[in-house]
């Protein structure tokens, strides 16, 4: 499977964005899909997560009531609306998909990792 995140931007406090991350491959439908994210100087940290068929979500606590996660499994791709956007949400986020089908929070529960769209947020 591979992964391509896409969407980031510059946005200005209090904006909304949609990140889209597209996967290849036939079995997308079979996996847990994860976002992560990058802040500068920071480790990566869990921002959200969905089980393989949409129905169940999970997220930090940073972005809850903010961040949204959703997956279309006919078109292979998982999706993150962020809004009410903060500076401290600036980050190279990352979409990841698991090997099982469950929302997991660890990032070594991800076994695929596409490779990440920045996203700034100005003050």
């Amino acid at each position: 499977v591979q992964l391509q995140a896409f969407g980031g931007g510059l946005v200005q406090t209090g904006g909304s964005l949609r990140l889209s991350c597209a996967a290849s491959g036939r079995t997308f439908s079979l996996y847990g899909m994860g976002w992560f994210r990058r802040a500068p100087g920071k480790e990566r940290e869990f921002v959200a997560a969905i089980n393989s068929s949409g129905g169940t979500t999970r997220y930090a606590d940073s972005v809850k009531g903010r961040f949204t996660i959703s997956r279309d499994n006919a078109a292979n791709t998982v999706y993150l609306q962020i809004n009410s956007l903060k500076p401290e949400d600036t980050a190279v986020y990352y979409c990841a998909g698991a090997g099982g089908g469950y929302f997991y929070n660890k990032d070594y529960e991800y076994r695929y990792w596409g490779q990440g769209t920045l996203l700034t947020v100005s003050s």
